[in-house]
């Protein structure tokens, strides 16, 4: 796949650096007496993937929602591609492009069809749609099955599809919602490829995700959300050494221990009653934390140390354990609870 040529900027550099691709500063939303969000702030550089996690409700899709136009907030305001998104809310539009958790494609049109189509309603003339299908179909991989019905298509093709339609004015932020929801490993594997290229091109992108492995690879910085709050924000590396350096697994003997030790875990998984404990690793640490959640050296039949993962992070700033959250391989897609009733949950 060949990257977009960076998209033009709106927002002028400052004598600090050049302005972000997004600011956000004490966004709130309220439906009725319920708070989504609270006094949010948030900065994303240009060129950079961002990733906002957070259990469900916590208020990531009002955030992308409001960002991208889609819901003004009750107070606050925010600048996307260096435009305000209540006052200049037809020309952030026109600087974004936002993909949600399914493929939004016609199944009765043909992959070619679907991409001339989104062209010529950006404004692109009959000839410069049809040439700018044809080389979204071959920068996704899509060149063979253009002339095929997307209903033919499977998800991981629909998914590509669906964001080379997003790219047919090489948006200068992209605002990808949970995009790899539902799809096998592989197509999740190659839309990460994806992702790459498009800030390898310029592109920033907005990611909200429930595969804490998804931010770990992607983002340059990461975003923890919880009941309308960030509650954290770095890098992989830094949140996981804020939690802990590494991670002390424990199998338990029986179901008594494994509830006795509850309380210490930064992760958990009760089938196979094992429980993670934080530790910096060295074997000074390991031993003491042996010698006194085991005193009697009866209830600990084995232990592994790992470095410590996003999963630690997001049960200790949460409360959520990741592992219930999002299994691996069957994401959740409940309804979600952070949006406005009478909008859709994604456009």
């Amino acid at each position: 796949m060949q990257p977009t040529a960076p998209p033009a900027h709106h927002a002028h550099a400052t004598a600090a650096g050049p302005a972000p691709a997004i600011e956000a500063v004490g966004l709130r939303k309220a439906y009725g007496a319920v708070t989504v969000l609270d006094s949010l702030d948030l900065r994303v550089d240009r060129g950079s993937v961002f990733a906002l996690l957070g259990p469900n409700g916590a208020g990531k899709t009002t955030t992308v929602r409001i960002l991208a136009t889609l819901t003004p907030p009750d107070a606050g305001h925010a600048r996307v591609a260096g435009l305000d998104v209540v006052r200049e809310r037809s020309a952030v539009r026109r600087a974004i492009s936002l993909t949600g958790q399914f493929a939004a494609v016609d199944a009765m049109q043909t992959g070619a069809e679907n991409l001339r189509m989104a062209a010529r309603l950006s404004g692109l003339s009959r000839r410069d749609a049809a040439r700018r299908a044809a080389e979204l179909l071959d920068r996704f991989g899509l060149t063979d099955a253009g002339g095929r019905l997307t209903r033919t298509y499977s998800g991981g093709m629909r998914r590509r599809l669906d964001l080379a339609a997003g790219l047919v004015r090489a948006p200068e932020v992209m605002f990808l919602d949970e995009p790899t929801t539902g799809l096998d490993p592989r197509s999740r594997q190659d839309l990460w490829e994806v992702v790459r290229d498009l800030t390898a091109g310029g592109t920033t992108v907005f990611l909200t995700t429930q595969y804490l492995e998804e931010a770990d690879r992607l983002a340059d910085r990461i975003a923890v959300m919880n009941s309308g709050r960030i509650v954290a924000e770095g890098t992989a590396d830094a949140l996981k050494s804020r939690v802990a350096g590494h991670r002390l697994d424990l199998v338990l003997a029986d179901e008594a221990a494994y509830l006795r030790l509850t309380g210490r875990a930064v992760h958990r998984s009760p089938e196979t009653r094992t429980l993670g404990i934080p530790t910096d690793g060295s074997a000074a640490h390991v031993r003491a934390l042996l010698d006194e959640l085991d005193p009697e050296r009866r209830d600990i039949l084995r232990f592994t140390l790992h470095t410590a993962t996003l999963d630690d992070v997001f049960l200790t700033l949460t409360g959520t354990d990741a592992a219930t959250h999002a299994p691996a391989g069957e994401p959740t897609t409940p309804a979600p609870t952070d949006r406005d009733p009478q909008e859709p949950a994604h456009v």
